[in-house]
């Protein structure tokens, strides 16, 4: 297992749309292994691959406590949606930013397992806010998207700081 580079917003591979995974063979199984590493050591509850370079349809969740629960889905697809809540979200990609995200409140989602066994979920609160922050992901969208332009650009700012500071 490996642990994997996070790209940070602005980063324009950050808006590059995933393609669907094709076949789930071992290299497919070798990235969720490397992707749950990357995600517990950064620390996070969710990764998608294009989050570390990879535009592949591919995430992994674990919002669990003991960080023994993870989820993984290929070619995620929200099949429906129901009611609305808010909730503060961060981004491994975009750190140390929270902000509150309007989204449903609870989700179908369909997709494959690590074996690439089909897979239907009906889930809720912050499970399902997860999955849809990450499918987010994989069409070149982030959290920050959902914000005003004002908002966006004081994060871009500051991530820009960030990025200096770190050099």
């Amino acid at each position: 297992m490996a642990i994997l580079h996070i790209l940070h917003y602005p980063d324009p591979r950050l808006r590059i749309k995933a393609m669907p995974v094709e076949r789930v063979e071992s290299d497919i199984r070798q990235l969720l292994d490397d992707m749950l590493e990357t995600m517990y050591d950064a620390p996070g509850v969710g990764l998608a691959a294009p989050q570390v370079d990879i535009p592949k349809r591919v995430i992994v969740v674990d919002i669990s406590e003991q960080k023994n629960a993870p989820l993984c889905l290929i070619n995620p697809e929200i099949i429906s949606q129901e009611d609305v809540e808010q909730m503060e979200e961060g981004c491994l990609s975009v750190p140390g930013v929270y902000e509150i995200v309007e989204r449903a409140a609870r989700i179908k989602v369909k997709g494959l397992d690590r074996n690439g066994a089909p897979l239907e979920l009906d889930v809720g609160g912050v499970l399902a806010v997860c999955i849809q922050h990450e499918i987010d992901h994989l069409e070149g969208k982030l959290f920050v998207d959902y914000l005003s332009e004002m908002r966006r650009n004081r994060i871009r700012k500051k991530m820009d700081k960030q990025r200096r500071h770190a050099m």
